[in-house]
C-alpha cells in the first residue's frame, strides 16, 4: 500500500516541483482553498491557540490571522514541493541571509553550531544554509510512515547540501560528529514534549507548558555554539534570516531555552500569519 501511495502521488509531486512559480503559487492558492474552506484542517487546534495566544483580540484580527496563516501554510507546503525543482542560484536568490558572518565568526573558533527556530516562516529552506557557509545543514525530523516519501524527502533536501537525521538516532549522529568538517544542525524547538517525570515546565505565551530542551543538553555536552535564526517573508516566495548567536548563561540550567523561547515569541509576535498555529502546542497545558 505503501509503494502504491507513492507511485500515485510521485507524479504530481514532480510536476509541481518543475513548475514556474507563477504556477506554483497558483497552486498553493487552490490548496488553500482545499484545506482552509473544505476540509477545515485542523481549524478547531488553529482557534484554540490563538485565543490562548492573543485573549486581547477581538473576533475579526482573529479570523485575520487565521486566513494569513492558511495563506501561508498553505505556500510552505507547496514551496517544500517545488525545492525538488530549484537550483542553487534559484535557492540563494529566494532565501538571503543579513548577517552570515555570525555564523562565520564561529566557524572561525572551530565550532559548529544548532541552529535554532520555531515552526515559523519557511524554516523547511534554512537547510540550505550550506550554500552560504562552510558546511552542510542538517534538520533533526521525525522519519515519515511512509518509507517512499521519507525517502524522496530526504533526496530533496539533499540536493541543496541538506540532510536529515532522525531524531530516533540524534545520539548517535552527535557522538560521530567528525573534528575535520563543519556541521549545521537545525532543531525545531518548539515541539509540545510529554510531560514526563522532571519535565522542564515555563511560560510559552503566558501559559505554563512543558519545553523541548534537547537542543539546550546536546549544545552543553557537545560544546556546539547555539544561533537563533530570525525567519522573515519579505514577500511571496522570499525569504530573508538574521542571525542572533544565544549565550549560555551556566549558572542557569535552561537559560539557552529560555533566551530560545523569548526570541520566537517575539519573532511571533512581529507577525503571526507565519506561525503554524496548527501544531497542538498546549496539549499539555498546566493550569
Amino acid at each position: 500500500m505503501q509503494l502504491l501511495t507513492y507511485l500515485l502521488f510521485y507524479p504530481l509531486i514532480k510536476f509541481i516541483s518543475l513548475q514556474p512559480f507563477c504556477v506554483v503559487y497558483r497552486l498553493s492558492n487552490f490548496v488553500n482553498f482545499l484545506l482552509y474552506k473544505v476540509f477545515k484542517y485542523r481549524l478547531k487546534t488553529v482557534r484554540k491557540n490563538l485565543k490562548l495566544v492573543f485573549p486581547d483580540k477581538d473576533e475579526k484580527e482573529l479570523r485575520d490571522i487565521e486566513k494569513g496563516f492558511y495563506k501561508h501554510f498553505s505556500d510552505i507546503t507547496i514551496e517544500s514541493i517545488k525545492a525538488y525543482g530549484m537550483s542553487k542560484n534559484q535557492m540563494r536568490e529566494r532565501y538571503t541571509y543579513e548577517n552570515i558572518d555570525v555564523l562565520e565568526k564561529i566557524q572561525k573558533e572551530k565550532k559548529n553550531i544548532i541552529l535554532l527556530c520555531g515552526h515559523y516562516s519557511n524554516f523547511e529552506w534554512l537547510l540550505s544554509i550550506g550554500y552560504s557557509t562552510k558546511g552542510n545543514g542538517y534538520g533533526i525530523y521525525t522519519p515519515m510512515t511512509n518509507k517512499y516519501f521519507d525517502r524522496l524527502f530526504k533526496k530533496i533536501r539533499k540536493k541543496h547540501k541538506a540532510f536529515l537525521v532522525s531524531r530516533y538516532k540524534i545520539n548517535e549522529f552527535m557522538s560521530s560528529l567528525d573534528n575535520n568538517k563543519y556541521y549545521l544542525i537545525g532543531f525545531a524547538a518548539d515541539q509540545s514534549p510529554r510531560k514526563v517525570g522532571k519535565s522542564y515546565i515555563n511560560k510559552f505565551f503566558g501559559h505554563r507548558v512543558p519545553i523541548f530542551t534537547g537542543a539546550e543538553r546536546f549544545a552543553r555536552d557537545y560544546n556546539l555554539s547555539v544561533v537563533f535564526a530570525d525567519i522573515n517573508r519579505v514577500k511571496r516566495g522570499y525569504y530573508r534570516t538574521k542571525f542572533i548567536e544565544i549565550y549560555d548563561n551556566k549558572d542557569s540550567e535552561y537559560s539557552i531555552t529560555d533566551q530560545f523561547i523569548k526570541l520566537l515569541e517575539e519573532q511571533v509576535y512581529r507577525d503571526p500569519n507565519q506561525y503554524f498555529w496548527s501544531h497542538n502546542r498546549f496539549k499539555h497545558l498546566i493550569n
